[in-house]
């Protein structure tokens, strides 16, 4: 048997793939990865994650003008208006210098890029391209794709995904969201913004399903009071193409009377899916669970020895830096060191405005397991978030009511994303509500907020 080409070779150069990549390099071990796009970083960076939030944050930055803000502090501008072009010229220079990243740090750290599709030809045999390597270990992390929604074309057009939904050329009168998830809330949201109108159907009896049912209710207030319809409890039965729009046939959840919405746009966003097929799985002596996933033990080995798999195509929530922290870790125990993820302390976040982030248990699941206690503070009584005009929301921090360890902690603020790394942190270290209490926080800060939540657990909060 010839020698091996590569001791690992990464099939995705996503967030999990391209980071896997450059670790076990950094360990010394000669490595590939494989890519079917012309650019590396996957679907977060190329069409996801990245570009997305390029476009919230101007679009964030033309509400606050269009609608009034600015004026209000003191920052009067006349004859403003939207450039759509260079909005999207923005968000397309972004994703081009952080793609352009990647391959710098694939060359710095010798990762060899193999252009092409991958599949197996057998357990330690891949086909990228017209070229066939062999690998001792071989990582999947190829990701995954929209789920599409049965009988309803996505065509880029008039009815698109999450991709289409980054490119719109102009702005539409109405834009219809199929799924009140994340994707969907964060992209209605940036075209909410610009002067669209916007129209959320969601199948269950509320959005943002997963998150704690406190935050999702409060989330549900503060959508409606910018301006998003929310058609909760709602399915969509058929998608039709009219005019130059489509029209929506749609019914109650638990069966009803039929309607239809007209729309110019229709976003298709009722979840994803692993990226399993066209692998040859098969031939490599693996299947995939029901819901298309490939499954891992807790080091991410696969039931076939050599062959692990990280990311969206494995259980567990479809995030970025899960697959991140998955992609350093596969790599390390490959190398023979202990390569860990902590799997209940996963941050997730909603880029709208203002975030949603929460970490560890709901106060639902935390009930489910035992006593606990709770403790709420509004960011209407927090200092910078009163002289920033950003009263919306609360911090939550949900703890054992024995042992007072956090359990977890949720959030509704406009820095969201940034104060959930703090709790993260702190329910790794397994700290206590009287911990954080404890710390000294920084004023006038957000984050203070976090602190005063952690005082409320006990009934003793300061600022109300």
């Amino acid at each position: 048997m010839a020698d091996y080409d590569f001791d690992v070779l990464v099939i995705g150069s996503g967030p999990g793939g391209y980071v896997a990549a450059i670790r076990a390099a950094q360990l010394g071990l000669k490595t590939a990865c494989a890519e079917s796009r012309a650019t590396l970083g996957g679907t977060c960076l190329n069409v996801g994650c990245i570009p997305s939030k390029a476009l919230l944050h101007a679009s964030e930055l033309f509400d606050e003008a269009a609608s009034g803000k600015l004026a209000k502090l003191g920052v009067k501008i006349d004859g403003m208006s939207l450039d759509l072009d260079a909005m999207h010229a923005q968000r397309i220079d972004a994703v081009k210098q952080l793609t352009g990243g990647i391959e710098y740090l694939f060359k710095k750290n010798k990762v060899e890029w193999l252009k092409g599709h991958a599949a197996f030809e057998s357990a330690d045999t891949v086909k990228i391209g017209d070229r066939t390597v062999r690998a001792k270990h071989i990582v999947i992390a190829t990701g995954s794709s929209v789920t599409p929604l049965p009988g309803v074309e996505i065509y880029q057009q008039v009815v698109v995904d999450s991709t289409g939904a980054l490119e719109l050329p102009k702005v539409p009168g109405h834009l219809v969201v199929i799924g009140g998830g994340v994707i969907g809330l964060e992209l209605g949201s940036v075209w909410r913004r610009v002067g669209a109108k916007v129209t959320v159907v969601e199948f269950l009896d509320q959005i943002l399903p997963g998150m704690d049912a406190e935050v999702r209710k409060e989330s549900n207030k503060i959508f409606k009071k910018q301006g998003m319809e929310l058609r909760l409890s709602t399915k969509v039965t058929k998608v039709e193409r009219s005019g130059e729009g489509a029209v929506l046939t749609v019914e109650p959840s638990a069966g009803g009377a039929a309607e239809t919405i007209e729309a110019d746009v229709v976003l298709v966003a009722i979840g994803r899916r692993a990226n399993t097929d066209g692998l040859a799985l098969d031939k490599a002596g693996l299947t995939v669970n029901k819901r298309g996933q490939i499954e891992i033990d807790h080091d991410f080995g696969t039931s076939v020895p050599g062959i692990w798999a990280i990311g969206d195509v494995v259980p567990g929530p479809m995030l970025a830096h899960k697959a991140e922290d998955e992609g350093i870790a596969v790599a390390e125990n490959i190398a023979g060191l202990t390569g860990i993820v902590n799997h209940d302390v996963i941050p997730s976040v909603v880029y709208t405005t203002p975030e949603i982030a929460g970490v560890g248990l709901t106060e639902e699941q935390a009930k489910e397991r035992g006593p606990i206690k709770v403790g709420k503070f509004p960011m209407l009584a927090n200092s910078r978030a009163k002289t920033n005009h950003e009263p919306d929301g609360f911090v939550k921090i949900v703890a054992d009511a024995d042992s007072d360890r956090v359990l977890g902690v949720w959030i509704i603020a406009t820095l969201a994303g940034t104060m959930i790394a703090q709790a993260a942190q702190a329910m790794e270290f397994g700290a206590t509500s009287e911990d954080i209490a404890y710390t000294c926080h920084a004023h006038p800060t957000h984050s203070e907020a976090i602190k005063e939540a952690a005082m409320a657990v006990t009934g003793k909060p300061i600022h109300i």
